[in-house]
């Protein structure tokens, strides 16, 4: 895949932008909506935003770390996706009927006492990203590095660290609707 960085950043920026009002627009329903669970190993809604900012726990300082300490400046008018960062980049894509994936323990919140702080937490870190994709505007996002939540023997483009990044808010937010929705039916 290539794209212009521009283009990119300006995307992850406005998927960014859509998810926060969406999580905004979630603190009007009751928490009794918000808690509710299809059954009792489907996550609520409010589960859905708290794994999204516990990988966020990760992805922000990793991220800011990166940028900060980059050699590679000069950005470059085009983004190359490496292999193995558009793999787990589309990844995270939801298929039609949403594929499973087991997740790692101190990653699953099921379970967890949640409540509108949650929806706060999500916002708060999910804004930290925006500011981190207007800050790689400065950078190389081909050049530059980061670490991933599962592995520290792994690095990945920038660019492709962001698309990762979207794309799980992308898919859990799917989910969270989806939780939404069955409560109606």
């Amino acid at each position: 895949m290539k794209i212009s960085s521009n283009l990119l950043l300006d995307d992850i920026t406005h998927q960014l932008e859509q998810y926060i009002a969406e999580a905004e627009a979630l603190k009007a329903l009751p928490l009794t909506h918000l808690n509710w669970r299809a059954t009792e190993t489907a996550w609520s809604v409010l589960e859905c935003l708290e794994h999204l900012s516990l990988y966020a726990d990760f992805y922000v300082p990793e991220i800011k770390k990166s940028i900060a300490n980059t050699t590679h400046r000069q950005p470059a008018a085009v983004f190359t996706a490496g292999w193995l960062g558009n793999y787990f980049a589309k990844s995270m894509l939801p298929k039609e009927k949403l594929n499973k994936m087991k997740t790692f323990k101190d990653k699953n919140p099921l379970g967890s006492q949640l409540g509108y702080h949650t929806i706060d937490r999500f916002i708060a870190l999910h804004r930290q990203l925006l500011q981190l994709v207007q800050a790689a505007q400065k950078v190389d996002i081909n050049k530059t590095k980061t670490g991933i939540s599962i592995t520290k023997l792994l690095r990945l483009k920038l660019g492709d660290t962001f698309r990762f990044v979207v794309n799980h808010v992308y898919r859990h937010m799917v989910q969270a609707k989806k939780a939404l929705a069955a409560q109606k039916a």
